[in-house]
């Protein structure tokens, strides 16, 4: 499945023609270049543009969006204000936020150790946004907002790879930065085509990679496969806020672009990576367990 991207422009999304198909009624885009000045001209061109004949075997939808307070602890996140548009638009108010014993689990069953980026926070923009999208939907929530450079690895023990981690300084002081996000992607992965792992239903904010990106990124590879190993190019980074499974999938495009565009910070900030994570991976996603954490910012 081919993903669904919006690019930004002035810090926000965006957005100049979605529409929906019957197979995957959320989840297809397509973006072209359009000039919005604020949120009202997004949410009324969405309004516009999204407006093909409802099949029968479609649901009619409501596009939502909410903004958050900042900053306040992830127990109260969840209650976010109405907006409305000049165009009628009906945006509800979100639930207040669930437990996470009562959100559904990632039913994949993942592997192995792998290697975490951290990035650099805004009044914990990015932990926020995985928290709100999975109180919203009721959805698996991802315990470490990261960006994944090695994943999976089986060769070493814990004790081993923890020792490698912890002389990663040595080789990178630091972490380039992370220019600003080049758009907003969902979509669908299916174990085994190129580049994809696992099947999972996903959202993200899409990273670029650069030369010193691809340099550090060989520095890692080495450090923890020594100098034969193998990894896809060019990386292709981003940092994931959402995850669900296939079956049962309420991320949408069009929520992701609505909370990113109430949230500025999102895509329109350079970042630092703060620190560098060994997780073991192995088995479904609550089980997942940080095994230990390099700073790369005090």
């Amino acid at each position: 499945m081919s993903s669904t991207t919006t690019d930004q422009m002035d810090g926000l999304p965006v957005v100049s023609k979605l529409y929906l198909s019957s197979s995957c009624p959320e989840l297809k885009a397509e973006s072209v270049i359009s000039d919005f000045s604020d949120t009202e001209e997004i949410l009324s061109e969405i309004e516009r543009v999204v407006t093909p004949p409802i099949q029968e075997e479609q649901e009619e939808f409501i596009i939502e969006s909410t903004s958050l307070p900042s900053p306040i602890p992830l127990s109260r996140i969840g209650l976010p204000t109405t907006t409305t548009t000049t165009a009628g638009l009906a945006i509800p108010i979100a639930l207040p936020s669930s437990p996470l014993s009562s959100r559904r689990s990632l039913e994949w069953q993942f592997k192995g150790l792998t290697v975490w980026l951290e990035l650099e926070e805004f009044d914990n923009d990015l932990t926020r946004a995985v928290e709100y999208f999975s109180s919203k939907h009721n959805s698996p929530f991802i315990p470490q907002s990261h960006t994944t450079a090695i994943y999976g690895m089986e060769h070493l023990s814990i004790e081993e790879a923890r020792a490698r981690l912890r002389s990663v300084r040595d080789l990178i002081p630091q972490w380039p930065t992370f220019a600003k996000p080049t758009g907003i992607t969902s979509d669908i992965a299916q174990c085994g085509r190129p580049g994809q792992v696992c099947d999972i239903a996903w959202s993200e904010l899409t990273l670029a990679t650069n030369p010193q990106h691809e340099a550090a990124l060989d520095i890692l590879y080495e450090l923890f496969y020594g100098s034969v190993y193998h990894r896809d190019r060019p990386w292709k980074p981003h940092n994931s806020v959402a995850y669900d499974n296939p079956e049962t999938n309420h991320l949408s495009l069009l929520d992701t672009i609505m909370y990113a565009s109430q949230n500025p910070s999102l895509l329109g900030m350079e970042r630092r990576v703060a620190a560098i994570a060994l997780w073991s991976t192995v088995g479904k996603m609550g089980d997942w367990e940080c095994l230990e954490r390099v700073r790369f910012i005090d």
